[in-house]
C-alpha cells in the first residue's frame, strides 16, 4: 500500500510531529480522496442535512451515502446531532482548518522561495545582447 510506504511520518522526520495529529490527517485526507466525499462537503458548507438530503440529488443509494457519512465522521470532518426525528450531519469546521493549516505551512515555505528567486533576479545584472557576445 502506497500509504504504508510514503507517510507524513517519514516526510516529517527530524521536526516535532504529534503521530496522533498525524494519523488524523491521514485519515482526513484518505476520507476527502474519494470524489462523493467531497462532494457531501461541499454540500454541507452550505449547512446541516440529512443522509436522504444528501442522497437525494445524486443517484447514490442511502445506504452508500450513510457508509459515506461514517467515514467522514470518524475522520472528524463531519458529525450529527438528533433533532427531534431527524439526525443532521454537520460539517465541523475545526478539522478543515487543521488540514488548511497543514497545507498552508507548505505553501507559505514556497511562497518565501519564490519571493527569494524574484530577489535574486532583480538583483543580478540585466543580460542583453551584447553582454551576451562580449562586445
Amino acid at each position: 500500500m502506497l500509504l504504508a510506504s510514503y507517510s507524513t511520518n517519514q516526510l516529517n522526520k527530524g521536526s516535532h510531529v504529534d503521530d496522533d495529529a498525524e494519523h488524523r490527517l491521514d485519515r482526513a485526507f484518505l476520507a476527502l480522496a474519494d470524489p462523493v466525499r467531497r462532494g457531501i462537503i461541499a454540500r454541507l458548507s452550505r449547512g446541516p442535512a440529512t443522509v436522504n438530503e444528501l442522497a437525494e440529488p445524486t443517484s447514490i443509494t442511502v445506504q452508500a451515502v450513510s457508509r459515506h457519512i461514517k467515514v467522514l465522521e470518524e475522520a472528524g470532518l463531519v458529525s450529527r446531532t438528533r433533532d427531534a426525528q431527524r439526525r443532521p450531519v454537520h460539517l465541523e469546521p475545526g478539522r478543515l482548518e487543521e488540514l488548511t493549516a497543514w497545507i498552508d505551512r507548505f505553501r507559505l515555505i514556497h511562497e518565501q522561495r519564490y519571493r527569494n528567486l524574484d530577489a535574486l533576479l532583480r538583483a543580478a545584472p540585466e543580460r542583453t545582447p551584447e553582454t551576451e557576445t562580449g562586445s
